[in-house]
């Protein structure tokens, strides 16, 4: 059956729908998640928030056709995904998952995630994603090495500087959808705030879904999704669902409160 094309008419207008959506994993015998309904738009700032093992990261990997619902269904405006070809799809979303890789090639490698790539492009990237400081110290710029597996003369990272090289990459891409699924997961908490604040200013009309255990992190989204044990259980804003004494959202935040005090 040929495949549907995405946005035919170019006007990159997006809307992203689960619908009774459940999963469990080949083998599995228990749900990861259960009967989420759950809608975003383009332009808007999702976070999705919970504890380790609450169904966070299979929701994006749903999300990005990694792996497909076990029941009900997703769609873009409208239409299943499963209806529309594979490779057009994945390309309307920049993803840095949490166990993101970097490689022993040149910087610009790395940034566009091929041999071929657009300098001046990589290098406004690395700047928007807050390295443009440590660019500049590069011997050869986009074509500095990283690593010294292949190169002598490879320059040897720290575990910040890869998680904005990680950045780069997804602003590279310049998809209309960015996820985060806790790329920033290794550093402080400050740290990871520092990140997620200056990624938020240049995301600009972009769709952004951000995924933290952290909940420091997404403060500045304005909506706000609380999973636990597989299910969406809140939604709203920092502000109203921290209101809500009884709720998840309120447990979570005042446990991490001692990363929060101003």
């Amino acid at each position: 059956m040929e495949k549907r094309a995405i946005c035919e008419d170019g006007d990159n207008e997006y809307e992203i729908e689960f619908r009774h959506v459940s999963f469990k994993y080949p083998a599995a015998d228990d749900y990861t998640l259960r009967n989420l309904s759950l809608t975003f738009r383009v332009g808007e700032r999702l976070a999705v928030v919970g504890m380790n093992g609450s169904g966070k990261t299979t929701f994006i990997k749903l999300l990005c056709r990694l792996y497909d619902p076990t029941e009900g269904e997703i769609l873009l405006n409208g239409i299943n995904i499963k209806k529309y070809d594979y490779a057009e799809y994945m390309s309307i979303f920049s993803v840095v998952f949490q166990d993101f890789k970097l490689f022993s090639f040149s910087l610009g490698q790395n940034v566009a995630a091929t041999v071929d790539y657009d300098r001046d492009k990589v290098e406004a990237a690395v700047a928007e994603a807050g390295m443009e400081e440590r660019y500049r110290e590069l011997p050869d710029g986009t074509e500095t090495y990283l690593y010294k597996d292949f190169e002598e003369g490879g320059v040897e990272i720290s575990g910040g500087e890869g998680q904005k090289l990680a950045l780069a990459r997804a602003l590279y891409k310049d998809a209309p959808f960015i996820i985060l699924d806790e790329p920033t997961a290794a550093l402080d908490p400050i740290a990871e705030f520092e990140i997620y604040s200056k990624f938020n200013e240049i995301v600009g009309s972009k769709t952004a879904i951000f995924i933290s255990h952290r909940l420091s992190s997404c403060r500045f989204c304005d909506n706000i999704a609380v999973f636990h044990e597989g299910t969406l259980v809140q939604r709203g804003s920092h502000d109203e669902l921290v209101s809500n004494r009884g709720g998840m959202y309120y447990e979570l935040w005042n446990a991490q409160a001692q990363y929060y005090v101003q």
